[in-house]
């Protein structure tokens, strides 16, 4: 498995991630192949040219010189036909030899012999005997001389040997005609022009849609930043100055006004929940202090014990309301000694609460709201689990903090249920234990506000007795950075 996942994983790697990378890589990819092809026919469309070039030049020089050819009256002196080759004397490019012109070394070109078999053939010409090849110009007889005093003209210092081809016809009476034509290289001198045209353009497209590209995706990397800092505070940070094309532009516009709107309105509902907490405690206070003319010490605990669970569950719908928008700043904070902390001062109350395996561990926190979460767990373990158990671990980049309890834990199609605000399993919990459904719900949002995470699962093991214990594991993750 690891060797399939591999390959895959290195493909994953050299995809770009961003906006920007995936558009201009596929843009530079696309416009490669169609730039590729495009060369690639033009390529072709010139060797044909230049191959047709070399085979009429043949034709036309043993046309000219064949007495049995219905091409009409020779050339007239000094004419060349196509302009393909070097301008070479006529009695060296067409002349009559006593045998078979071809000499050790030669190569053969099969495809300019077929080509020009048919268009002789097609003039009346027995090309029965018919040679064509390829020669190196050093090696031939004819044109040694002719080459040596003329080499600079035809061959300028840097560029490459033109080539020698050879088309010679048998005659009936045992003879040879042979033409010769100097053809430079323009295959190579083609491929490279072709090369750096291609290379050219795809730089200069290639650049323009990578500004273009840079014009778009540097305000959508700036309002991503933007909107990141906003859900991770939930406080309207500076206003994004609108840049690049019309709609981004407007997009950034919007996300402003968006941003000042839901920024506004976070703040009346601070406000809001503030003048909440202050007119409901101060009369429930007031109530407090009249329920002790109450002479009926039964009735008195029974209505103390009402104000209090009102003050419990408001504090809890009050602490959830403002989790999302804490004011007090992340602190380097020694989570092990706060665990400790916590689970002292339960065991200071005489609760079955024990520490467990707890590694040290410095990270940034807000200690007042972990604490919070970390009391919710303990208090939800002993009150519907009688006892908790308390461990934390590192595991790769987070800390792990689990609440193990020994109650009747939760059926599994409820435990997603039972984290959500106002929410308690009567089924399985004691209805007279008291609570408004909300310690889960602000455990969860606390470790939300840290960038963790709160998972509830059930736990079925067995004693050293062999007997069947089962419960709960509370496990909260939090990121170390």
């Amino acid at each position: 498995m690891a060797d399939v996942s591999e390959p895959r994983a290195a493909r994953l790697r050299l995809w770009p991630r961003s906006l920007q990378g995936q558009m201009l890589f596929a843009i530079a990819l696309a416009l490669m192949v169609a730039q590729g092809l495009s060369a690639a026919l033009m390529w072709r469309m010139q060797h044909e040219r230049h191959f047709a070039g070399l085979v009429n030049y043949a034709a036309f020089s043993l046309l000219g010189r064949n007495p049995r050819a219905q091409f009409g009256p020779p050339p007239p002196p000094g004419d060349e036909g196509p302009e393909i080759g070097f301008r070479m004397p006529r009695p060296l490019r067409v002349q009559e030899e006593l045998r078979a012109p071809q000499i050790a070394g030669d190569r053969r070109r099969p495809e300019i012999e077929g080509a020009l078999r048919q268009v002789l053939e097609a003039q009346g010409v027995d090309a029965r005997q018919l040679f064509v090849a390829e020669r190196d110009p050093a090696r031939d007889p004819v044109i040694t001389e002719w080459l040596a005093r003329r080499g600079p003209r035809v061959r300028p210092p840097g560029a490459p040997r033109p080539r020698l081809i050879i088309a010679a016809i048998g005659r009936p009476d045992g003879t040879w005609l042979t033409a010769r034509l100097l053809a430079p290289r323009t295959e190579r001198a083609m491929l490279t022009t072709l090369v750096l045209q291609t290379v050219f353009i795809y730089l200069v497209l290639v650049g323009a849609v990578a500004l273009i590209l840079r014009r778009i995706a540097r305000p959508l990397k700036a309002l991503t930043t933007q909107v990141e800092g906003f859900a991770r505070s939930r406080t309207a940070g500076g206003q994004l100055a609108p840049e690049g094309p019309d709609d981004i532009r407007r997009l950034i516009v919007a996300h402003n006004a968006m941003e000042r709107r839901v920024g506004a309105l976070l703040d009346e509902k601070d406000v809001m929940l503030g003048a909440i907490g202050h007119d409901l405690k101060t009369p429930l206070a007031a109530l407090r202090v009249r329920i002790e003319a109450v002479e009926d010490d039964t009735e008195r605990g029974r209505m103390a014990a009402t104000i209090e669970d009102i003050n419990r569950s408001l504090d809890d719908i009050l602490s959830l309301a403002r989790v999302g928008r804490p004011s007090d700043p992340l602190e380097q904070t020694e989570l092990s000694a706060l665990v400790a902390d916590v689970v002292g001062e339960y065991e200071d109350m005489g609760e079955d609460v024990t520490l467990g395996d707890a590694t040290r561990i410095v990270m940034p926190l807000r200690a007042t709201w972990l604490r919070r979460a970390l009391r919710n767990l303990v208090s939800n373990a002993l009150r519907y689990g009688n006892r908790a158990r308390v461990t934390l671990r590192r595991e790769g980049g987070e800390a792990v903090l689990t609440v193990e309890d020994d109650g009747p834990g939760i059926p599994e199609h409820e435990i997603t249920r039972m984290l959500e605000p106002f929410t308690r399993l009567e089924a399985s919990r004691n209805s007279g234990t008291g609570g408004a459904g909300l310690g889960l719900t602000l455990a969860r949002a606390i470790a939300d506000q840290h960038g963790g995470s709160l998972i509830l699962a059930n736990r079925r093991a067995t004693d050293e007795a062999g007997g069947e214990t089962k419960g709960l594991t509370a496990t909260l993750r939090l990121p170390l950075s």
